[in-house]
């Protein structure tokens, strides 16, 4: 078990080496003026940077696009799906923004990401979205991810940025996912209709019980409710990240979380890196890389497997599909999500990194396969 559970709550946050904090709209935006939270947005701006200057890295799952865009239009609470396009449109121009002058008075710059839940589902745009995402964070910068609500259908019908934060912390190789609500928990009933409803500060498991206990949304700006959290915490708990769920309400609330403030947790079953490669293991390869002695002695080590190390390329695949990984003996040694597809990897086989972009016309990445995307048997 990760050693994040045996810690004390505020603890948790503290140690987080990567989180990811999802805002709905009823906190983001005023519910009667359909106006920006400009001040509640600095206090949580100000939170954020002080987990950054703490070492963790940081990014926001966003919504209020919508909610901004509808108060510009000046439209009703009940949207065509056009007219709720068209408002994301306008909102997200707005939301942009207020995110990045919140931020930027930190010295923070910001990303905007686009995302469907769609993308996260398709792996050649999950690595993708993977790689962006380290990237800018470990160039300093605070990525935003929004619902692409423009363009999505679903997703506006039905679609809600509770599970779409579990699967970016899960991109973003987070550690700690926040949810910030306005409730402080999970309770055994909804505890504006039932005073004997008790808080719950811990969940380890997400039985049948616990689902039951999760309700809809009372709140007629978000999309979500208690239920979304539950699904959301299942993937999040799976993946290796920890979930809290907390109240969202007030100025400060990640400092307020800090402080011991009340919620629900909900712990992870591994790590983050353990859970991805019991994933990449788990998938059927359709195709191998043989590679040399030398880069078996490398992969063993922990190192990515470079072109320069495989000898040949077998099978039909694309990037981000599982490949098996042999040694020049024919033995499966691990797996991984390759690089690139069967055709380019045949090109660069062989082939020095600094290679690639002669041999395939553009500049490609170093590593056929990225470390964080492989798992090499007894390591």
């Amino acid at each position: 078990m990760d050693a994040l559970v045996d810690t004390t709550h505020s603890a948790r946050l503290s140690a987080a080496k990567c989180a990811v904090v999802k805002v709905g709209s009823a906190l983001l935006v005023d519910q009667e003026t359909g106006a920006l939270r400009e001040a509640w947005l600095k206090s949580l701006a100000a939170d954020l940077a002080a987990m950054r200057a703490r070492g963790t890295r940081v990014a926001v799952v966003s919504s209020g696009a919508i909610a901004l865009g509808r108060a510009i239009l000046g439209l009703g609470p009940d949207l065509a799906l056009e007219e709720a396009q068209a408002a994301a449109a306008v909102g997200q121009q707005r939301l942009a923004r207020a995110w990045e002058e919140a931020f930027s008075a930190h010295g923070h710059a910001t990303a905007q990401i686009l995302l469907t839940l769609a993308d996260t589902q398709n792996r050649r745009r999950y690595l993708n979205g993977r790689a962006t995402m380290e990237t800018l964070m470990r160039l300093g910068a605070i990525p935003v991810v929004n619902e692409n609500d423009t363009v999505a259908t679903d997703e506006i019908r039905y679609g809600d940025n509770d599970r779409l934060a579990a699967r970016v912390a899960l991109m973003a190789g987070a550690d700690l996912l926040v949810l910030l609500s306005d409730i402080d928990g999970l309770y055994t009933a909804n505890p504006k209709r039932d005073q004997a409803a008790l808080h719950l500060p811990e969940i380890r498991e997400i039985t049948a019980e616990i689902e039951a206990m999760a309700g809809g949304s009372d709140n007629a700006a978000a999309r979500g409710g208690m239920r979304t959290k539950v699904i959301a915490a299942k993937t999040a708990m799976q993946g290796g990240c920890t979930m809290v769920v907390t109240l969202g309400t007030e100025d400060h609330p990640i400092q307020a979380l800090l402080d011991g403030g009340r919620a629900t947790w909900f712990p992870a079953i591994d790590t983050p890196q353990l859970a991805r490669k019991n994933w990449i293991s788990g998938m059927k390869p359709v195709g191998t890389l043989h590679v040399d002695a030398g880069a078996v002695t490398a992969l063993h080590r922990g190192k990515s497997l470079l072109p320069a190390g495989v000898i040949r390329v077998e099978g039909a695949f694309e990037r981000g599909d599982p490949v098996a990984i042999a040694g020049p003996d024919g033995a499966v040694v691990g797996a991984a999500l390759s690089g690139y597809r069967a055709a380019e990897a045949r090109v660069i086989a062989g082939k020095r990194s600094g290679e690639i972009a002669e041999l395939l016309g553009y500049p490609g990445r170093s590593a056929l396969a990225h470390r964080d995307d492989m798992v090499i048997w007894g390591t």
